[in-house]
């Protein structure tokens, strides 16, 4: 019994059915794509070597539409082109010189309001996704937004812990800070916000001494910063492959006696105190950075070693934070960890072990001397031989590509559709709502997925796919459902559909001219002007059945485009 099996009695539109069944096949699809890092497509080429950067007049559209799914949250008729005529070198310099546009904290630090017994009302949770989603559907600094998003995705803090939603926001302006900054001040910011410290419990890491009996060591945040954060947990060659003993066993990066004496490192850390008359909600005081406590105890002010380093007996609490981040900045590992965590949520699942040595190569070395530069990595992830490649279909490779997870499949749809604004509700709320991958509010630390997944039955890394599930299925086939059914029965949803920017009748219009053109805007804005020959015929069939033409010309349109949207050639980006 599959998990579609229809119980006895009930009955499923057809097309629901073929758009789960179209899915389900595109997740077997990639399993049978090839898989395994064990090889670089092609002629061997120099660490650090690009692809050349893309005169303007050689840009395609197919080509512009595939490098806006790696660098944005999706293309639209303008980025590309913009791609088309800047090339895709000057576009990310121009992102990169954008200025910054953080979140608003308004409406989340209003929460300051209400006392530590009160329920914090579900509006400003709203605000905090509003606000993120209408930046990925609409900020002009796009790329920055995009680094922002995969650093949250492991680098993971969860407003599941803390009724709070200004650390939340705090949090996301910070990784939207410095995503683009240096991995030295990213590392150094992220042990120091203030959410973090509550959310991996180093707010309570407290040696026990005579004077503070109550005090504990805890380990969660020395753990996580080498397992998730900086190292992992073996040790890796320059390519992110394991490095493996005479026996051929994955070797340990450090011991557990590492995590008690960098546990030791980081005691000693409380809240600003400044002012001392704040809101009870604000507790953490969620804007400000963590400071040395003033009170000897509840710093372990010892020798430590960690990995072999030696950290001096009688260090001040910021020394030792400096001396730890430069610790891990120098090792071996963080180079290939961070650029294969980068290259997976930005281009593909699965890159090749030399593309992972290409881009580490750079995040150590910057051309300048310099260290952990995300700017150059960044570039150095999108501009690659491997990354670009599949610009020209003929290129491609078999593992090639990634599943769309949920929020980006969601905000690409929007996007296609023109919509500026994620929330579509008078009252803010949303049919939309991305709830099996929601900011900040993964399940664990370690994220909405784990990067070292692998499909099933396969050697091929697919991290995505653990969150496409049933309810993922059926929530992607039902995409645009609010908007048909609003159009005949709630014309105020279907107005505030409209004053967020969507221009879903661009579509219906297409729709009443003819298959064909429908057709052909559905391949140019959400497959790159060559929608699969098999996927065409099957929506023209369909759209030719009776059953199809209803009255309101929006409901064949949207249920067309919702099923386009929940087959595999859209589910899967290659």
């Amino acid at each position: 019994m599959g998990i579609f099996t229809v119980q006895h009695g009930q009955r499923r539109s057809p097309g629901a059915w073929l758009g789960r069944a179209a899915l389900v096949l595109g997740v077997l699809g990639l399993l049978g794509c090839g898989g395994g890092r064990s090889s670089d497509p092609g002629t061997p080429m120099s660490a650090g070597q690009m692809a050349p950067p893309s005169a303007a007049s050689k840009v395609t559209h197919y080509a512009a539409s595939r490098f806006a799914e790696q660098a944005s949250f999706g293309p639209t008729p303008a980025l590309v082109a913009e791609l088309r005529s800047k090339g895709f070198d000057a576009w990310i310099d121009e992102q990169f010189a954008l200025p910054l546009k953080p979140l608003d904290p308004t409406v989340a630090e209003s929460s300051y309001q209400l006392t530590t017994l009160q329920e914090i009302p579900t509006s400003m949770w709203l605000d905090l996704d509003n606000q993120f989603m209408r930046a990925a559907l609409s900020a002009p600094d796009q790329l920055r937004w995009r680094v922002m998003w995969s650093l949250s995705n492991y680098i993971v803090v969860s407003r599941g812990k803390g009724d709070t939603p200004a650390g939340n926001l705090h949090w996301v302006n910070l990784l939207y800070r410095q995503g683009l900054g240096n991995y030295r001040d990213l590392l150094r910011e992220v042990s120091l916000n203030p959410f973090m410290a509550h959310y991996l419990d180093n707010d309570q890491n407290r040696p026990k001494s005579a004077e503070c009996q109550h005090c504990a060591p805890n380990e969660n945040y020395a753990r996580e910063l080498m397992q998730l954060f900086s190292i992992g947990v073996v040790n890796l060659n320059p390519d992110g492959t394991p490095v493996r003993d005479n026996r051929g066993r994955p070797i340990e990066s450090y011991s557990q006696t590492d995590v008690e004496e960098l546990a030791r490192v980081f005691t000693g850390w409380s809240y600003d105190p400044n002012p001392k008359t704040r809101p009870q909600r604000n507790w953490g005081n969620w804007s400000k950075q963590m400071v040395p406590s003033t009170w000897p105890p509840e710093r372990d002010a010892g020798r430590k070693v960690v990995m072999g380093r030696t950290f001096a007996a009688g260090q001040s609490t910021a020394a030792d934070l400096d001396a730890a981040i430069a610790m891990l900045m120098s090792h071996q590992n963080i180079a290939p960890f961070v650029s294969l965590r980068l290259i997976q949520h930005l281009v593909k699942s699965d890159p090749t072990p030399a593309y992972v040595q290409r881009v580490a190569t750079v995040f150590r070395d910057n051309g300048r001397g310099v260290a952990g530069d995300l700017k150059a990595v960044v570039k150095a992830i999108l501009l690659d031989r491997e990354a670009r490649a599949g610009d020209e279909p003929a290129r491609s490779q078999s593992n090639d590509g990634k599943f769309r997870e949920p929020l980006l499949h969601r905000a690409g749809a929007f996007r296609g559709l023109g919509c500026k604004e994620f929330s579509f509700e008078a009252n803010g709320t949303s049919y939309w709502t991305v709830w099996s991958q929601r900011l900040i509010l993964a399940d664990s630390v370690f994220g909405y997925y784990a990067p070292t997944d692998r499909a099933p039955g396969s050697n091929l890394l697919a991290p995505e796919q653990g969150l496409v599930n049933a309810s993922e299925l059926t929530d992607r086939l039902n995409i645009l459902n609010g908007l048909r059914f609003d159009r005949t029965a709630n014309a105020q949803s279907m107005a505030a559909f409209t004053r967020a920017g969507c221009h879903a009748d661009q579509f219906v219009a297409a729709y009443q001219i003819s298959p064909g053109a429908f057709l052909d805007l559905v391949s140019l804005r959400y497959f790159r002007g060559a929608m699969p020959p098999t996927l065409r015929t099957s929506m023209e069939e369909l759209i030719r059945k009776p059953q199809w033409n209803t009255a309101d010309p929006a409901e064949g349109t949207m249920r067309m485009l919702s099923y386009a949207l929940s087959s595999p050639s859209y589910g899967v980006s290659r």
